[in-house]
């Protein structure tokens, strides 16, 4: 069992007493849990208390009735018996060890399917094993298209589970139509009703991809050991879901474009813990919806835990955003690892997104990361969203400003990067209420900050080549106890 509290008071007793003789960076090092120590390897059998600043949940293993049914490689009715056995009132489909070729599975209340060590569900690759059309929600916008591999929709007290492999269509019209050509807002008019946005690769040459394990509107979710890999779009996506468990997950998505390896979506009460991420996209990141879309539909992504897990590679090792039009709060990250992620913690918005987020703390990170470590990003690229990419380029407030306060991080480990801290607001909706305590950074770059106040930086050591605060448009920033230290030139 770990012992966070342990980790917590270690950590007190080197502030309270040693920080005299015994250096921050010395500190976090021994104190905070490394990469060996965090993951799927090393998944307890049972959920540990959840502890959060936030709120209180207990999360507990889903039972189902003992009624069981096995299906054997070569099988190819794993649906079928899903449907009868949700007649009968629910039990456990378990696959056997084998390989097995599936279209769209879709899970019902009081199932668990599960997955035994040797097994490998591989989902086809053309568009018709994924018909009809389901309602679905990608990249933060509701409409009807393919859903995912594994997908539900209102079911209640529904597992995924084992040790087995789930593995994304290949080759196929699921990968050459998908909508690449342009962002989704773009595409998806919000006016339209969502009923009227259907796309199944008749009404338009292309249609939108699914995930591999999407669950919507479903409550008592709990998924758990699998290895996930080659998938076509995000890997796995509660989206308006309660009461949630992901841990012990194997996410392989690098190379993929779009290979999101969690992401948590509009849902409430989730816990994330003792994964291992190596990703095409972000590693894990929370999202509340997209534009105005998002904005009407006004779900938040609230009460959520994420512990214990390594992000070994990926763009960013733990991301709230872009889509966060309903908000996202009251998230507690603690005690994960990123080694070689892009960026390792990552905010970001954009102009026309809409929402952000508040209440969200992180403790107890440690991470080598190839460029910022610390990063808020709340303009994005001009390809995505033109001249509102630029600071210069002056947008009033309107209903899709989006802003992010009360963060703290505590307890940061920042062995290698690029840029310690990195903050890039909007002078619409500046950067607000950010307290770094104890922190520990390396990189070519300490401190940069456009578009932010009540800044507060103490208890911190910083070992970087340039020492000096880039900023533009900042009112208070406080550095308390702060220790710079410019390294010496070859």
């Amino acid at each position: 069992m770990r012992n966070v509290r342990g980790i917590g008071i270690l950590l007190l007793f080197g502030l309270l007493f040693g920080c005299k003789s015994i250096p921050l960076e010395k500190q976090l090092e021994r104190a905070l849990l490394k990469a060996d120590q965090v993951g799927a390897d090393h998944l307890p059998a049972d959920v540990e208390p959840v502890e959060s600043p936030f709120f209180e949940a207990t999360f507990t293993r889903p039972t189902f009735p003992q009624r069981q049914d096995t299906v054997r490689a070569g099988e190819r009715d794993i649906q079928r018996r899903i449907d009868q056995l949700a007649a009968a009132g629910g039990g456990t489909v378990v696959l056997d060890s084998g390989h097995y070729l599936s279209g769209r599975i879709e899970l019902k209340s009081n199932i668990n399917l599960h997955l035994v060590e040797g097994a490998v569900l591989e989902f086809k690759a053309d568009m018709a094993d994924f018909l009809p059309v389901v309602f679905t929600r990608n990249e933060g916008v509701e409409l009807y298209s393919l859903g995912a591999c594994i997908y539900a929709n209102g079911a209640k007290n529904i597992a995924l589970t084992g040790k087995g492999k789930l593995v994304g269509p290949g080759k196929g019209s699921v990968r050459e139509r998908t909508m690449t050509h342009d962002v989704i807002e773009n595409i998806v008019d919000s006016n339209t009703p969502v009923a009227d946005r259907v796309y199944d690769g008749k009404t338009a040459d292309y249609i939108f991809p699914p995930a591999l394990i999407a669950p919507i509107n479903c409550q008592q979710v709990w998924i758990e050991g699998l290895s996930l890999e080659r998938s076509a779009f995000w890997n796995v996506v509660p989206t308006y879901c309660e009461n949630v468990v992901i841990r012990g997950l194997r996410i392989h998505s690098v190379g993929i474009q779009r290979g999101d390896g969690i992401d948590i979506e509009s849902s409430k009460n989730v816990l994330v813990e003792y994964c291992t991420l190596n990703t095409g996209d972000d590693c894990i990141a929370i999202k509340a919806g997209r534009g105005y879309d998002g904005l009407r539909v006004n779900r938040p992504s609230e009460n959520i835990v994420v512990r214990y897990c390594l992000s070994a590679q990926g763009h960013g090792g733990f991301t709230i955003g872009s889509e966060t039009a309903g908000m996202v709060r009251q998230v507690y990250v603690h005690d994960c690892v990123f080694t070689g992620t892009d960026v390792g913690i990552r905010f970001k918005t954009r102009r026309p997104r809409g929402g952000g987020g508040e209440k969200i703390r992180f403790e107890n990170i440690r991470m080598d990361v190839v460029h910022s470590a610390l990063r808020w990003d709340m303009l994005g690229q001009a390809l995505h969203v033109g001249n509102q990419a630029s600071r210069d380029y002056k947008v009033e407030k309107n209903a899709l400003t989006p802003r992010f306060s009360q963060i703290n991080l505590k307890n940061i480990y920042i062995g290698t990067s690029s840029d310690c801290i990195k903050v890039e607001g909007i002078p619409e909706s500046v950067l607000e209420q950010v307290t770094f305590d104890r922190v520990y950074g390396r990189g070519k770059n300490y401190l940069s900050l456009k578009d932010a106040k009540d800044i507060q930086i103490k208890n911190s050591t910083f070992v970087c080549d340039v020492i000096a605060v880039d900023s533009v448009n900042v009112s208070g920033l406080e550095q308390e106890n702060v220790v710079l230290t410019q390294k010496k030139q070859l």
